[in-house]
């Protein structure tokens, strides 16, 4: 089963290299991990020259490095003297944060084939490795098992419908053995894993709580955007795919003239955002363009830039978050810890944060754009109802904090 596995992982490879032709997204992904090996040694002889304990967190993408970035940063407060490595799989988390400050060393994963695995490890040689909430790659994990080094999963979350619980899942959860210590997100991921047999396992929560909360605590200005959004409503729409876009356009169109519009969309290529531009049919301020001049010039602003959505939510009075018309949403804590009452699609069920709030009227389930126009138009036009749902909001938030602390009281608690 690992050669089978293998061989799809280097086909997977191969589609991408002719991916790059034309993509550009794949075209950073094989550039970045272009002469990796001999890349990767001189970087960890130059940031390491004392050989000093090095811990390796891996991050699929922007999103799962926002959720372990409260660890990362723990982690190096109590630990300074450790060296830090962090990796990332998609260019989407590394063009973004290639040079955070917290790691020593930032860089692509190489390709989950079992000499690249073997290859980094002797390389890195770390003495603890986290993965961030999900990117099981089995050749890694094999290899790590076999140096007996520690490997934690932070927040994952399991659902019964993954490969792991099903009946041709065996060797998926043979591969399990090789991680130490899972912290999950909640009791229905703890039960699951037990059910087939790991008992390693504490809920912790989710420490994208905890991010989200330092946001909005150490929340940084945007004078031009405040410029923009002036004393108006302002309605915010992040990480928006074609179909929720469908959704806000009608509203942009023929909704509240006062009513300011921030769309940040999931992709923001030059093509992406001149079609969103288009269809929209309506004055529109790129990101990219606004100034002192400009800033009151159109009531819709494209956020055609990444890495600044989380803290734009600062200055929305209510937020729809992109995915829910297609494979599932994208994150709501970003708004939610801003008091933000959040609109979504309805494919947001495995999120346990979306349902809950659904749940306690915090967040909104949409179908279409005249859904929406009722549903934001009755929290808009009554104060007491929209102040009642930013509390739901809130106090989620407040009641969800803390993965943290948990997470690193586990681990001085077990050296």
């Amino acid at each position: 089963m690992r050669s089978l596995y293998s061989a799809i992982i280097f086909l997977y490879g191969l589609l991408l290299q002719f991916a790059a032709l034309f993509n550009g997204k794949a075209k950073l992904w094989i550039r970045g991990r272009r002469n990796w090996k001999q890349k990767l040694i001189q970087a960890v002889n130059e940031t390491n020259p004392g050989k000093s304990s090095m811990v390796w967190f891996h991050a699929s993408s922007l999103g799962e490095f926002e959720q372990g970035r409260p660890v990362i940063e723990a982690f190096k407060k109590n630990y300074p003297e450790v060296k830090i490595l962090l990796t990332f799989f998609s260019p989407s988390g590394y063009e973004v944060r290639y040079n955070y400050a917290y790691a020593d060393l930032i860089v692509y994963l190489p390709l989950d084939i079992p000499s690249n695995a073997r290859d980094f490890i002797s390389i890195i040689k770390p003495s603890k490795v986290f993965f961030i909430k999900y990117d099981y790659w089995y050749n890694y994990l094999g290899i790590l098992k076999e140096h007996q080094i520690p490997v934690y999963f932070i927040s994952a979350s399991f659902r019964s419908a993954q490969h792991f619980f099903q009946w041709y899942g065996a060797w998926f959860r043979s591969q399990l053995s090789a991680i130490t210590w899972f912290f999950v997100q909640d009791e229905v991921s703890q039960q699951l894993l037990s059910s087939i047999g790991y008992k390693n396992s504490s809920i912790s929560g989710d420490t994208r709580f905890d991010r989200v909360f330092t946001i909005a605590k150490m929340k940084k200005e945007f004078p031009l955007i405040r410029k923009f959004c002036g004393q108006r409503p302002v309605f915010i729409g992040g990480s928006t795919w074609k179909e929720d876009e469908s959704i806000i356009i009608p509203m942009i169109r023929t909704g509240n003239s006062e009513m300011k519009f921030i769309l940040a969309p999931h992709d923001t290529s030059p093509e992406r955002v001149h079609s969103l531009v288009t269809r929209i049919g309506k004055p529109v301020l790129l990101y990219s363009e606004i100034n002192e001049v400009n800033a009151l010039d159109a009531d819709i602003l494209i956020v055609n830039t990444v890495g600044i959505l989380n803290q734009l939510y600062q200055y929305a009075s209510l937020a729809l978050i992109g995915g829910g018309f297609g494979a599932s949403i994208h994150n709501i804590q970003e708004p939610i810890t801003f008091g933000v009452p959040v609109f979504f699609g309805p494919n947001y069920h495995k999120f346990k944060e979306a349902v809950d709030l659904v749940e306690r009227g915090g967040a909104f389930c949409i179908t279409d754009a005249e859904n929406l126009r009722i549903k934001a138009g009755k929290l808009l036009e009554n104060l007491s109802l929209y102040h009642k749902v930013s509390s739901i909001c809130l106090q989620y938030i407040e009641e969800n904090r803390g993965a943290t602390d948990k997470i690193m009281t586990f681990l001085q608690n077990h050296e």
